[in-house]
């Protein structure tokens, strides 16, 4: 005779379910992507780096949207005034500040159009397609799941470190000052994934409300890898085409 056992229901201990959290950006972050790699490496052309600020641009522009669809499942005042700063950091108080200004000038400096950029022609239609998953992901999810797909700050700053040395090193063509961008979000990555951080592990009371936290998490890794699937499989089927 054959028992059945139930699956655990016990929730993991805190350390336990930020151990796991972690360990889904140490495992599926999209810095291992071969793109990634090969940036980082200094192996990029000049179109195929061009090629991937115009189309992360499209995911930057979107920073603030979908960080104002979380905002509005907020009932307390004080995460409404938390999480609005985030929306503050990209779109800035006013014109000429913030992170999609910055992304911009990244795009000048290496030889891009602002007006092409503003106008996406150039965006692949993976990348639509990624970005628009993730929006509706946070549209539709609850707050818990969608604050956790946002914890891949938790390695973004050292992400943005590595960035930032690798096109010191490997891209001198591009100005200085188009890595301004990089170099902010290296505090701000800290600050704000502490932040979601701490409310994922207040609010996830439960086994399951914690493996979907780490889900979310995991889709969220799966939208960064996809939007490098598209940019580095365009460049593999028409390599001439910045």
């Amino acid at each position: 005779m054959t028992t059945a056992f139930a699956a655990p229901t016990e929730p993991w201990s805190t350390d336990e379910f930020e151990a796991r959290l972690r360990a889904v950006g140490q495992e599926r972050y999209h810095d291992r992507h071969p793109f990634n790699l090969r940036m980082h490496e200094g192996d990029l052309s000049p179109e195929e780096v061009r090629r991937w600020i115009a189309n992360r641009f499209h995911y930057q522009r979107h920073i603030p949207v979908k960080d104002a669809l979380i905002t509005a499942k907020f009932d307390s005042p004080r995460l409404r005034r938390m999480w609005l700063r985030r929306i503050e950091d990209h779109d800035g108080r006013s014109d000429g500040e913030g992170g999609i200004e910055r992304w911009l000038r990244l795009g000048e400096a290496a030889g891009l159009d602002r007006a092409s950029l503003l106008a996406g022609d150039t965006v692949l239609p993976g990348v639509r397609l990624a970005v628009e998953g993730y929006v509706n992901f946070c549209r539709l999810r609850p707050p818990l799941e969608a604050v956790a797909a946002s914890l891949t700050e938790l390695t973004a700053p050292d992400l943005m470190r590595l960035r930032i040395d690798a096109f010191e090193r490997h891209y001198r063509w591009i100005e200085p000052s188009g890595l301004d961008y990089f170099r902010s979000r290296v505090d701000q990555g800290r600050r704000d994934s502490g932040e979601a951080l701490a409310l994922v592990l207040e609010w996830a009371r439960t086994r399951e409300d914690q493996q979907r936290a780490v889900a979310a998490l995991t889709f969220k890794c799966d939208v960064l890898w996809a939007l490098l699937d598209s940019v580095q499989n365009a460049g593999q089927q028409d390599p001439g085409q910045g």
